[in-house]
């Protein structure tokens, strides 16, 4: 305690006492910066948005048939990490590359605090290896964009079923050819917007069906967001989780083993556990870089 400490050196009358209280107070006044810059970051409000479940959706890019195998070795990597947090997975639905991994996967993340800690991985991911198809050892740079959406509740989005056209088709897997006969597969075609949801992972039309329209949801709730934030000025989205879905954020580069985010220019060198779902580490810098931006712009609103 600074104040008591600072009496007993005042009053002086026990030299003992004294020295104690000099060593109690220099190590209380090295402490108080570390407290008072915790307390501000405890103090930055909470964006409401983080204590949602998510929608995933990991999309290939650039790279043809590399490019789809990037998009599943991304899926394995978040699906391990939310695995190890203890949150539940569930695919939605997917298109499978012709040589392994995904054109596109979309599957649902569910647990505590999900949106506030995954939020930080929308954007393009880059990887820089020799694919298995390369006969002359060159290596090549693909990329998969990921998008992270906070999964709306019914009563975020109000969803007119008039506007929303459901085709229900047969389940189709690797090159086309169907699953099944029954037809559990949904469509829904929301005219509105010109939105396409797909799913057929269930085995069960309705349960599809229920799928595809969080996931319809959540993609109209992001749009609503993202009016909503563009109009208030005031409420600077920050760079860190800008959910840009154009913004370059991270290179994984295999013959270096290196993983770079460039948001913060992190750079570790610690491919194959990242890849294996130790993402921890990554995000932590960039929830750190983030409440920074967030401190500094609340101060700078004082």
């Amino acid at each position: 305690n600074i104040k008591e400490a600072e009496e007993i050196i005042a009053d002086g009358s026990d030299t003992e006492m004294v020295e104690m209280a000099k060593m109690q107070l220099e190590d209380a006044e090295e402490e108080l910066p570390k407290v008072e810059e915790e307390i501000k970051f405890l103090l930055i409000p909470k964006d409401p948005e983080d204590a949602k479940n998510v929608v995933v959706e990991v999309r290939a890019g650039t790279g043809g048939d590399e490019a789809s195998i990037f998009a599943g070795d991304l899926h394995r990597m978040y699906t391990k990490y939310c695995e190890s947090k203890g949150w539940k997975v569930d695919i939605v639905d997917y298109n499978e590359g012709t040589s392994g991994g995904f054109k596109e996967i979309i599957f649902e993340v569910s647990g505590e605090d999900v949106y506030g800690t995954m939020k930080f991985e929308a954007g393009v991911h880059r990887v820089q290896r020799v694919p298995q198809t390369e006969t002359q050892g060159r290596v090549h740079t693909s990329a998969a964009t990921v998008i992270v959406l906070p999964e709306a509740e019914e009563f975020d989005v109000e969803l007119d079923m008039s506007e929303v056209r459901i085709e229900r088709t047969t389940s189709t897997g690797p090159g086309g050819q169907s699953v099944n006969t029954t037809y559990s597969a949904i469509k829904l075609h929301h005219e509105p917007t010109g939105m396409i949801v797909s799913c057929q992972d269930q085995k069960s039309s309705h349960k599809n069906l229920e799928k595809a329209l969080k996931v319809l949801r959540s993609r109209l709730y992001e749009m609503e967001l993202a009016k909503k934030e563009a109009a208030d000025s005031e409420k600077r989205k920050s760079m860190v989780s800008s959910g840009d879905r154009s913004a370059k954020i991270r290179t994984y580069n295999y013959p270096q083993g290196r993983v770079t985010d460039h948001r913060i220019g992190l750079t570790l060198y610690d491919l194959s556990n990242i890849m294996n779902g130790d993402i921890q580490k990554i995000i932590d810098e960039l929830m750190l870089a983030e409440n920074t931006e967030l401190l500094k712009a609340n101060n700078d609103l004082i």
